[in-house]
This record gives C-alpha cells, sequence and structure tokens, in this order.
C-alpha cells in the first residue's frame, strides 16, 4: 500500500519539526511545510499531498480560509489540529469542508492513524472536539428559527443511505460501515457520497454538523 503524503501547515517551526518526526517515524511521507494559509494553498495546489494537516490560528491566511480554498478546488482533504479553546475555530473548519479534527495533544500512532483514514476518504474525529463543535453549532442557530426535532427539513435519503448517515454520526469508519451493513468498502463509498451530496455537506464532519443542527 502507498504510504499517505502530507502537507504540515503550522506557523511554529518547532511543531511542524515534531509532527514530521512523529509522522515519518510511522511511515508517512511529509512532501512539504506552510507557514500560513497561502504558502499552504499554494503548496497544496503545487504538490497535491493527500492530506493537509491544518493549524487554525495563523499570521495572515488563517486555516480556515485556506481549508476552504483547498477543499473547494479538490486539491486536497485536510484534518484540523486544534485546542480546546477553540470552539468557533472549529465551528468554521467543518462549514469550510474539514475532514476530521485532531487535539495538539495526540500522539504519533493516533496522528498516523487519522492522517490514514483521512487519505482514505474516511473522517477522524476526536470525540472530545466533535462533541464541543456539535455544541456550537447548535447555540450557533437562534431558537427562533431553529428546526423542530424532527426530520421534515431533512432531504429525502434511501433507507440504506439513512443507515449510512447514521453511521456517520456515530462516527463509524467505511470498513466498519461495510462490516456492520455486510456491504463492500466501495458500496459505502458510494453511498456516503450521495448522502454528502444530497446533504450539501463537504466531509462527513460537516454533514453531522448539519444533521445536529436541523434536529435530526
Amino acid at each position: 500500500m502507498t504510504a499517505p503524503t502530507v502537507l504540515l501547515a503550522d506557523d511554529h517551526g518547532a511543531i511542524r519539526t515534531g509532527l514530521r518526526i512523529m509522522l515519518e517515524a510511522h511511515g508517512i511521507v511529509v512532501v512539504g511545510e506552510a507557514a500560513d494559509g497561502d504558502v499552504a494553498v499554494r503548496n497544496a495546489s503545487a504538490l497535491r499531498p493527500d492530506v493537509v494537516l491544518m493549524d487554525l490560528r495563523m499570521p495572515g491566511r488563517d486555516g480556515i480560509s485556506a481549508t476552504r480554498e483547498i477543499v473547494e478546488r479538490g486539491l486536497s482533504d485536510v484534518l484540523v489540529l486544534t485546542s480546546f479553546d477553540e470552539d468557533d475555530l472549529v465551528l468554521g473548519a467543518i462549514r469550510a469542508g474539514a475532514a476530521g479534527f485532531l487535539l495538539k495533544t495526540v500522539d504519533a500512532p493516533a496522528l498516523a492513524a487519522a492522517v490514514r483514514a483521512v487519505a482514505a476518504g474516511e473522517g477522524a474525529l476526536d470525540p472530545r472536539v466533535t462533541r464541543r463543535a456539535l455544541a456550537a453549532v447548535a447555540q450557533s442557530v437562534p431558537a427562533s428559527t431553529a428546526p423542530t426535532p424532527d426530520r421534515g427539513d431533512q432531504p429525502e435519503l434511501t433507507v440504506r443511505e439513512q443507515e449510512i448517515l447514521d453511521g456517520i454520526l456515530q462516527g463509524w469508519s467505511n470498513a466498519q460501515l461495510a462490516e456492520r451493513l455486510h456491504i463492500s468498502v466501495a458500496t459505502v463509498k458510494t453511498h456516503v457520497s450521495n448522502v454528502l451530496a444530497k446533504l450539501g455537506a463537504r466531509s462527513r464532519s460537516h454533514a453531522a454538523a448539519l444533521v445536529r443542527r436541523r434536529g435530526a
């Protein structure tokens, strides 16, 4: 299996060095680095890594804006590194299409596993980040406009697509969905793509946020 390629985007050189050491020790290929959002976008365009490991707070262009352009242009998937005090930024990154979120305290094996998962088209969500992000989404909807807790405003999904969506909300990987639903991983990927398209979501995390906000 080909090793995933990664672009590191963080304004602290020491952090980038530490991340490079951690990832390369676990067979991940680091193809480039960036100290701000503009460089991250340019390098993602030039290098086309499988994953951009993105810090959110950077001087100049921030990680949210860079994530949005990288995702919209289809340059790479984005895996965000965040801190506990960045709920507002995590919410912005969800809307920008980030494929996953990790805390900066993540250890090397978990970081490498997350990069491999995102490179394979799956999500990588630290539960502590996910719960806070979903809570932030819920709080961002004014009470007067918040939907009632039914599925009336959710796009119509097939039975299988609803099962896939339920699994996404549980944080299951494509492999786990395939095993639980007794279908192939390729079929799971097709259903996931259909679910994201119907929800108007850029990623699994974005889809989960949208569903929570709609009261599903």
